[in-house]
């Protein structure tokens, strides 16, 4: 006969790995079929149920305590790396903007929302780097040891969590503004020198001419820093898995 409190301790054990899959890029991403995130919870949480104690007896109240503990713990994991994305996409949307490409938009299958076509494509630059370097083995790792820093039971929430957040704005916004740089910046001087060109010769066409000089050198400085691209969101991959466990451990 099956004990119920082992089939209890397993169901808290579905918990966290299942928000981290829901909430994490790569793992539980809107094209990724359902039973597919529910196969890899059920895996993870049958490699950790040896490893982890869960409570044996508990009432109803702390089970809902417990429970609710451990999706913050698990989305907190996730949805800072998530972060990583949306800077990436951030920095498409300002450099895609500056293109004039803002006014045409996609349905990004990603993140099933709206994106120009440069930010669709920095995302998936992001996500192709966060594979390529074995951030998710990672990630699964970092949810692996915080039940030894966090362990399942009843908890609070840390004074730490605001700055936390604050944090993580920063983190897109830190992360989108310096990948966009180089296209934002280049553009400007651009549009200084057609604005000086419009004063010294005014019967140039510079509204119709601008447009075409502002995508051609766009594109070409898009071209170099594409290159560069993977290079920055690798550097960046500490600093978010860092973030996702400093979150995590405001649940304490």
């Amino acid at each position: 006969m099956i004990d119920p409190a082992v089939v209890g301790g397993f169901a808290l054990l579905l918990i966290r790995p299942g928000a981290l899959v829901t909430s994490a890029p790569a793992l539980g991403m809107i094209f990724t079929p359902v039973p597919v995130k529910a196969g890899l919870v059920a895996v993870l949480a049958l490699a950790l149920f040896p490893l982890v104690e869960t409570p044996h007896a508990a009432g109803t109240a702390a089970l809902g305590v417990i429970a609710a503990r451990e999706t913050a713990i698990g989305l907190a994991l996730g949805f800072s790396v998530r972060l990583f994305i949306a800077g990436a996409e951030m920095a498409g949307h300002l450099s895609g903007f500056q293109l004039g490409f803002a006014y045409a938009s996609l349905v990004d299958p990603a993140s099933g929302v709206r994106n120009n076509i440069i930010a669709a494509l920095y995302g998936s630059i992001a996500l192709l780097v966060f594979l390529g370097t074995n951030a998710h083995h990672m990630l699964i790792g970092a949810l692996a040891l915080s039940y030894d820093a966090l362990p399942v039971g009843v908890g609070g929430v840390d004074a730490s969590i605001v700055e936390v957040a604050m944090d993580m704005a920063g983190v897109v916004f830190g992360l989108g503004a310096r990948l966009a740089a180089p296209v934002v910046v280049v553009l400007i001087i651009v549009e200084i020198a057609l604005g000086l060109m419009s004063l010294a010769a005014p019967a140039l066409n510079i509204l119709m001419m601008g447009f075409g000089v502002r995508v051609l050198v766009g594109l070409a400085v898009l071209a170099t820093v594409l290159g560069l691209l993977p290079v920055a969101l690798e550097e960046a991959i500490p600093g978010v898995l860092e973030l996702a466990a400093r979150t995590a451990s405001a649940f304490h």
